[in-house]
């Protein structure tokens, strides 16, 4: 009697995650051999994260970060992407071992509510985003061919949709953005060898300092590079994939080491970029189109053109995992399936996609108060997030072998303080 009232107790949960652990367990006993298409075959989801973290947000804060403050601020990069790291490891390991997904796994552990109120901030968060992503698209394309900025958000935003029509979503998307994320990092390390930065000064920049001003531009910096709510979503790319706890180190190396560094070397090499610009041409390059600008006498117009293409590979695939994961999670958290091509997830897509385009549309001018709102609402939602996986995270019954060490708990309570700290005070810049 008291054993079936325990099953009750529990109502599946408990048992389909022991069932989950035993099989995972069984299944890592045997270490696979890979070849080198095996490795490049685990690669994926880290990347769709750090592809929807290097927006145009990103791209402008490190833009004003170099511009303003010369190479001071690159050590604020290196320890978002350390910690961006450890978050996005838990998500991967929670993608792993639970049974379902994790908005789903969520309501079962912590309330339903609490799982939902996750899913709608997640999708407030990209709705808003994605007007920033829609902008600076159409700037990137103008940059390169030509005619309105506008014009060219409705063209790209058109596309985006057509890549997400497909039946295999996701696939495609991983695909899509392993391809635009190798040749971003092409075009800033072209942009960084036109540019010819003081290398001995920006290492110095690994020291921490906190130039008089700049407190803002941190907050907007850790903002946009260790971005819990992108992390959040690795465990959904873990799941399409139906990875293992065989695969995880495997994993580690080859897809989420690489996949959030990689963001993170572009945002010092814009930093550095817009730095040596200053130095050279005695231009503040405050914008991106005016960064782009001035590669002219330094480089000709092909200088000009290909930072315009990394700013337009940047805003074509922050846009595609945008749409992809606020789709996904919202579709989640209304119980109508956690995978990138449910119906639910493709018309919430397709939301996304629409708002951010006719925002820009009816607000040709400037988009800036949208984008305060998305920061207010990313302050309101990234801790609760970040909360969420390391607790998640930490769930014996739940992880198994894979629960969090002391060290990934260390580091996952520096994050949290991080990302409470600058939530605080970007509320209190806002208020006051």
């Amino acid at each position: 009697m008291r054993e079936h009232n325990r099953t009750i107790a529990h109502p599946g949960t408990r048992e389909e995650q022991m069932a989950n652990q035993q099989g995972n367990q069984a299944q890592g006993a045997t270490k696979k051999r890979r070849t080198f298409l095996g490795y490049l075959a685990l690669m994926g989801p880290a990347f769709v994260v750090g592809a929807w973290q290097f927006g145009p947000g990103n791209l402008t804060t490190a833009v004003q970060a170099g511009s303003r403050f010369d190479y001071t601020l690159v050590w604020v990069i290196a320890v978002s992407t350390i910690l961006m790291i450890f978050f996005t490891d838990m998500s991967v390991r929670l993608g792993i071992s639970t049974p379902t997904s994790l908005i789903t796994s969520i309501k079962g552990h912590l309330g339903k509510w609490i799982g939902v109120l996750a899913g709608f901030g997640v999708f407030g968060i990209t709705l808003m985003f994605s007007v920033g992503n829609a902008v600076g698209s159409g700037l990137g394309l103008s940059l390169i061919f030509g005619g309105s900025p506008v014009l060219w958000t409705v063209v790209c935003t058109a596309a985006v949709g057509f890549v997400l029509a497909f039946r295999n979503v996701y696939g495609i998307v991983e695909k899509a953005l392993l391809v635009i994320v190798v040749l971003m990092g092409l075009a800033f390390i072209a942009s960084t060898v036109v540019a010819q930065p003081d290398w001995y000064r920006a290492m110095s920049g690994m020291v921490p300092s906190l130039p008089p001003g700049s407190e803002i531009l941190i907050v907007a910096l850790v903002g946009t590079n260790f971005s819990i709510n992108a992390a959040f979503y690795t465990s959904y790319g873990v799941k399409e994939h139906r990875r293992t706890r065989s695969d995880y180190r495997d994993i580690t190396l080859v897809d989420t080491i690489p996949g959030i560094v990689a963001p993170g070397i572009m945002t010092v090499l814009v930093i550095m970029v817009a730095a040596a610009v200053l130095g050279k041409t005695g231009a503040e390059a405050g914008t991106i189109g005016a960064l782009a600008s001035v590669f002219t006498p330094l480089a000709g117009p092909t200088g000009a053109m290909v930072f315009a293409l990394g700013l337009s590979g940047a805003a074509f695939s922050s846009m595609i995992a945008n749409a992809t994961a606020g789709g996904t999670m919202i579709s989640d958290a209304l119980g109508r399936g956690a995978k990138a091509g449910s119906p639910t997830a493709r018309i919430f897509t397709g939301v996304i996609l629409a708002f951010g385009l006719a925002v820009t549309l009816t607000f040709q001018a400037s988009p800036v108060g949208l984008i305060v709102i998305a920061q207010s609402l990313t302050v309101l939602i990234a801790p609760l997030l970040g909360v969420l996986i390391v607790i998640m995270a930490n769930k014996t019954s739940l992880m198994g072998d894979l629960r969090n060490k002391w060290w990934q708990n260390l580091f996952g309570a520096i994050g949290l303080i991080a990302i409470i700290a600058s939530s605080i005070r970007l509320i209190t810049t806002l208020l006051g």
